[in-house]
């Protein structure tokens, strides 16, 4: 790393969640303590054990972009490529030929494959009278009903293309493969990229179709991830609650631009808040299961706040993980107890997924927005269905059920994914 560590901006924040196809539309919603859940609409899912989720179904990618080449992209394509035209809308940015070579791009997904709803017809073309495939038939069939554009839809990082075809973004980038912390580290590496001089702008976020019926079916024989609780409808996720017994999956997508700010500042550019540390740190303790004591985010923690040169009873707010699992709540709590020590008695935390939905891989990057938004607005959002605290929750203020006005200078996101990895992303007031 040459020369002196610059500022880094937020100055841009595309957003679409159940509560809205936007920035100002999924913000309200939170602050108004709304919730997306409600039941899945999109297939049939009566032979699923959790059959509510949270649906963008506000969503309409053909406002953005055009037709052509929507139909090369999935869904969960679609949603970054629209996330990072809303931040840059939001930024006022125009990346222009000098520019180019300095713009990035950092994308965090969760994609497998293309829609496998276009290998129906070749499927049931080869079928033999007892169920099975023939597989020479499929073969022979697919080549005139497959759908001619399913290994290019099926391309991991697609976005990446698009995005940067669209933006002129020739500079550094790369594609994070992962769950929640695949988009935060989008969003850190962003602003490593931006701090040490490897790019003047980056757009940076994380998108998931986690609603499919590939990612809910995969995800719903998780022992104890996904709720059970149809019944309640919006009030069966319930971070930190005595009573919690799972996540509701959502979809959506997070993008923000970041930019060096005394550029930004130059231009104009209205400034979100600045990023100032990132951390990240891995449990290496049971596959799929979290370490009692969140080892891995104590760790992330420690190394965001010495980044920050943040003292860890100046933290004013935390954007939490806070997915309504058992032992994800719990380990959560206890490592931000033990990184924060003293400060743990006067933050205020609150996670979102009772209103949006476990957005898998584009919920690290949101709640690095909803970081962003609380320092800009001087308002936290609320933990919905959070009744009677868990006890081994208790001891830190997760500011239920109602959103809050509150000064806030000093903010933290987190980010945990289902393998154990966990990233701290730290932003500030600019003063």
């Amino acid at each position: 790393m040459a020369g002196e560590p610059r500022r880094v901006a937020v100055t841009g924040i595309g957003l679409v969640t159940a509560l809205g196809a936007g920035t100002a539309q999924t913000w309200a919603g939170l602050v108004a303590g709304r919730s997306g859940v409600g039941p899945i609409l999109g297939y049939d899912v009566s032979s699923l054990r959790t059959r509510i989720g949270a649906e963008a179904s506000d969503f309409q990618p053909d406002a953005h972009v055009h037709r052509k080449i929507l139909r090369k992209l999935t869904r969960g394509d679609q949603f970054a490529l629209v996330g990072a035209i809303l931040a840059v809308e939001d930024a006022g940015l125009e990346v222009s030929d000098e520019l180019s070579d300095r713009a990035g791009l950092f994308l965090g997904g969760d994609k497998e494959v293309s829609d496998l709803m276009h290998l129906v017809e070749p499927t049931l073309a080869a079928r033999n009278p007892d169920g099975s495939v023939d597989m020479a038939r499929f073969g022979e069939s697919a080549q005139t009903t497959a759908y001619p554009l399913f290994y290019v839809e099926g391309l991991q990082a697609a976005p990446l293309f698009y995005i940067s075809e669209r933006f002129k973004l020739r500079g550094v980038n790369t594609y994070f493969a992962g769950t929640a912390e695949a988009g935060m580290t989008a969003v850190g590496r962003a602003f490593r990229a931006v701090k040490w001089d490897e790019a003047d702008v980056v757009i940076a976020g994380g998108y998931d179709d986690a609603l499919s019926w590939w990612s809910t079916t995969k995800l719903d024989g998780f022992d104890g991830y996904l709720t059970s609780r149809n019944e309640l409808g919006a009030g069966a996720c319930r971070p930190f609650d005595r009573d919690r017994d799972g996540t509701v999956l959502g979809e959506g997508t997070a993008f923000l631009v970041l930019e060096e700010l005394a550029a930004a500042s130059r231009r104009g550019a209205r400034i979100y808040a600045e990023v100032v540390g990132l951390g990240d740190g891995t449990d290496a303790y049971r596959p799929a299961r979290p370490h009692p004591e969140g080892r891995g985010l104590v760790v992330a923690l420690k190394k965001v706040l010495a980044e920050a040169g943040l003292d860890r009873d100046r933290v004013d707010y935390v954007a939490a993980h806070g997915d309504a699992t058992r032992d994800g709540d719990a380990s959560e709590a206890a490592a931000i107890r033990a990184a924060l020590g003293g400060g743990a008695a006067t933050v205020v935390a609150s996670s979102v997924k009772a209103a949006t939905g476990n957005a898998i891989a584009a919920a690290g990057a949101l709640n690095a927005a909803v970081a962003a938004l609380a320092v800009h607005h001087g308002v936290v959002p609320p933990t919905l269905n959070l009744e009677h605290t868990d006890p081994e929750c208790d001891h830190i203020d997760w500011v239920p059920r109602e959103s809050r006005e509150l000064p806030v200078a000093n903010a933290l996101a987190l980010a945990r994914g289902l393998a154990g990895q966990n990233v701290a992303l730290a932003l500030k007031a600019v003063t």
